[in-house]
């Protein structure tokens, strides 16, 4: 984890000196933000509303609260009530040729990003990158497709949205409460109150909850691994038989998270190793570990690694879960949508 984020998520002892220092740009980034939102709700700035509903999956902080998960899952919800859906990405660590960019079957991470990828492959689905969001949505529509679901930008106020949720990493909350540079906020906790759902990610609902109201609670779950080299699939159950000691990599916002949950499969990490989210992995980050035991990361990690990936380094594929009450919540805010 870097220095600064040890100091956002109260982990070091830097935040005492280097927090006031970063104040002062807090100030100005808060004005900045300000100023716009006020320029988009006074009609200085245009917001533009496309041909078919948007449903905007964000976070009001930065770093992984699981967002792309809660994507997939909404992905498949839209197909199962007769949605033609795809997903619009800033499409972060990737640089294409030409923007908006529509992946397909030969799109790299190096184009298009890790979390793109990702969604491209798992939901089969049109999925197009750029910096400019309804640039984006217009070309999905060109597509067919009849619903947006964007990958984060919740702060991208050109694109009217129908349904916000945001998503918060039910463990690490809002860190110490900052905006940024000081903290990791992009929006102060009062933007909560204009999201139609909030999503928290966690084993339990945070202590002294504000809008219970309209806050449900996810879970990611895996149950097998999945070979980067040849596809193999085996359960989780089966493959701990056999290889109970392993090694372990994360490059995402909370390495920590994927450490645990392999270890409460049962687990041995011989050894472990964090990188940075979004981390553009080469071969030389991997001498470290030993190729006599298997090496496990995460799906985000894996689609950056198949070209030089070893016959046994396997990734953990991990799916938004929700209660039997919260799905029907969902269901009902994409229900609403019309085909």
């Amino acid at each position: 984890m870097r220095l600064i984020e040890k100091v956002w998520f109260k982990k070091h002892t830097a935040k005492y000196w280097l927090i006031p220092l970063l104040l002062p740009l807090t100030a100005l980034f808060y004005l900045i933000s300000a100023v716009r939102r006020l320029a988009f709700r006074f009609g200085l700035l245009k917001s533009y509303k496309i041909d078919a509903p948007v449903i905007v999956v964000g976070n009001i902080s930065v770093g992984g609260n699981g967002k792309t998960p809660v994507v997939i899952y909404l992905v498949e919800l839209a197909k199962t009530l007769g949605f033609k859906p795809g997903v619009i990405s800033r499409g972060y660590g990737g640089k294409a040729e030409i923007y908006p960019y529509l992946l397909n079957e030969n799109s790299t991470t190096q184009q298009a990003g890790d979390e793109s990828i990702l969604i491209y492959q798992r939901c089969d689905i049109p999925v197009v990158v750029g910096a400019d969001r309804v640039a984006n949505a217009q070309k999905l529509i060109e597509q067919g497709c009849n619903i947006v679901i964007s990958d984060d930008g919740l702060q991208h106020y050109r694109l009217t949205r129908d349904l916000e949720l945001v998503i918060v990493d039910a463990k690490r909350l809002f860190g110490n409460g900052f905006l940024l540079p000081a903290g990791p906020l992009r929006e102060g906790r009062w933007r909560l109150k204009k999201a139609d759902q909030i999503i928290y990610n966690g084993e339990h609902f945070p202590k002294n909850i504000s809008l219970k109201h309209k806050s449900l609670l996810m879970t990611l779950a895996g149950s097998e691994l999945t070979n980067i080299t040849t596809g193999e699939k085996r359960a989780v159950v089966d493959f701990l038989q056999q290889w109970p000691c392993v090694n372990a990599i994360a490059g995402i916002g909370e390495p920590q998270r994927f450490f645990d949950t392999i270890k409460a499969f049962g687990f041995e990490v011989t050894k472990q190793q964090g990188f940075i989210d979004h981390k553009d992995y080469a071969i030389h980050d991997f001498t470290q570990f030993k190729t006599d035991l298997p090496l496990l990361m995460t799906e985000k990690d894996a689609v950056k690694c198949y070209a030089f990936a070893h016959e046994n380094w396997w990734y953990l594929p991990v799916s938004a879960q929700f209660s039997a009450q919260d799905e029907q919540v969902l269901l009902q805010c994409v229900k609403n949508f019309t085909v």
